[in-house]
């Protein structure tokens, strides 16, 4: 690893930044291609009902995963802060300590999976006829649910020391490995949902091997001795970062399943509509995620090397850029929705309804650039607590009840629900405007 590339206290920032964003980006887009793939083939050559089981089970493991990479963001941040600070020698201690913690949840995560499939099928009210398929394939990825996280923790931990490019390669095979899954067991062998729930598995163990083998090859600036592997000091310092990350993610995801219930409601062809739309709606919100990820990292270096001026910088430069590549995608999403939903399956009702939510949708491409490059800024200064209150707000305040009250009008319509994202954005980017003009008054008394 080179040490200017990974170097953000100093040199252009626009050049720093995006280099190390466009690889993020990337690991972001495969692994969004992982769900995708799986909706595309059993779209295809799977059955309606396997479908929905696909789009509502995807939706639980979206949770699953959304959650542990924002709890996996106090790693990213405190391993660039120690960068920043050239304190390396307490990397060890950070990464051996949080693998013990992640270890524990995936337990704990395994067991909830595995036994609850059933009623968790049940309260996501997946169409009676999807109920069993969709148990399945929580169930399945329960299985897996190890290579999952354990994937996401070996994530954080290249991007905190300024690598984003490993992730890419460790995604892109296991992309590779999940399509030829797909086909072979949902094309081929016919196992419907079940068949790509497998396939995916299989996809993150591959990931995770390549992963832990380049971390464990690589001659890094740190060592990780047995002792580091305890709930030591600095494990609980990066739960501390994370948590707030992780509770709000979690309730927010928890938004989206209840928000997938609403639709769920509306019958079969809404549920498998709404579903596809959420395959694209991943996608454009993949720039967006991926400043915010690569911007936390970047913010972090820089306030432990005491550069406060250049973080603000790379904040409104990361706005400048989600902007630009926002305008693009909503273009594409308000007025070729309908074109992008047919990729994912023949039925035209379904293709339909999409389009319906993804023109209430598409505003949120732009605005979500503002509000992620905000909450990167913002995890960058280990002010995770505050991101957890923004969300929380957005959440409960907009997004769930416009979502739940547009969702039981006569004539509910799918383009309604899909604007309360946006709606919750917008009213998420005031919240953090006021904070940063707070927070930023607050930094320049103590530099006085």
């Amino acid at each position: 690893m080179s040490n200017s590339k990974s170097d953000f206290t100093q040199g252009n920032i626009l050049a720093k930044l995006i280099p190390f964003m466009m690889p993020i980006l990337g690991a972001l887009v495969l692994q969004a291609a992982y769900g995708a793939v799986d909706l595309l083939v059993v779209g295809r050559f799977g059955t309606t009902e396997g479908l929905s089981a696909v789009s509502t089970g995807s939706q639980v493991l979206n949770l699953v995963t959304f959650v542990i990479t924002q709890f996996s963001m106090g790693i990213t941040v405190l391993i660039a802060r120690y960068i920043g600070e050239k304190k390396q020698d307490r990397i060890g201690a950070v990464i051996g300590g949080t693998t013990i913690a992640f270890a524990v949840i995936s337990v704990i995560l395994f067991v909830v999976m595995i036994t609850l499939a059933n009623p968790i099928a049940v309260l996501m009210q997946a169409p009676k006829e999807a109920v069993s398929l969709t148990a399945t394939y929580v169930r399945i990825c329960g299985g897996g649910i190890f290579f999952i996280v354990a994937y996401n923790v070996l994530a954080a931990i290249f991007r905190g020391l300024g690598d984003s490019k490993s992730p890419l390669i460790f995604v892109a095979v296991a992309c590779a490995v999940n399509i030829v899954g797909d086909l072979l067991l949902v094309a081929v062998f016919n196992m419907d949902a079940a068949g790509a729930a497998i396939a995916t598995v299989l996809a993150q163990a591959v990931s995770v091997l390549l992963a832990l083998g380049l971390l464990l090859k690589r001659k890094q600036a740190f060592t990780i001795t047995k002792k580091d592997f305890c709930i030591n000091e600095q494990c609980k310092r990066a739960f501390k970062i994370g948590l707030p990350l992780a509770l709000q993610e979690f309730l927010t995801q928890m938004s989206f399943l209840a928000l997938c219930a609403f639709v769920n409601r509306l019958g079969l062809e809404a549920s498998s509509g709404y579903g596809v739309a959420c395959k694209i709606v991943n996608f454009a919100m993949l720039v967006p995620s991926s400043l915010m990820q690569s911007m936390a990292s970047f913010v972090s270096q820089n306030v432990g090397a005491g550069k406060e001026k250049r973080a603000r910088q790379a904040m409104f430069c990361g706005i400048g850029v989600g902007l630009v590549i926002g305008c693009v995608v909503f273009s594409l999403v308000l007025f070729k929705g309908d074109m992008l939903t047919g990729i994912f399956t023949t039925d035209a009702a379904v293709i339909q309804k999409g389009y319906d939510y993804l023109k209430g949708f598409a505003l949120e491409s732009i605005v979500t650039a503002i509000l992620f490059s905000m909450v990167g800024y913002f995890n960058g200064h280990d002010q995770t607590l505050w991101v957890m209150i923004q969300g929380l707000s957005q959440t409960l305040l907009v997004r769930l009840p416009l979502a739940y009250y547009m969702s039981i009008q006569p004539d509910a319509s799918l383009t309604n629900i899909g604007f309360a994202a946006p709606a919750a954005t917008i009213f998420g980017i005031v919240l953090n405007v006021g904070f940063y003009v707070w927070f930023n008054r607050k930094m320049n008394k103590k530099t006085l």
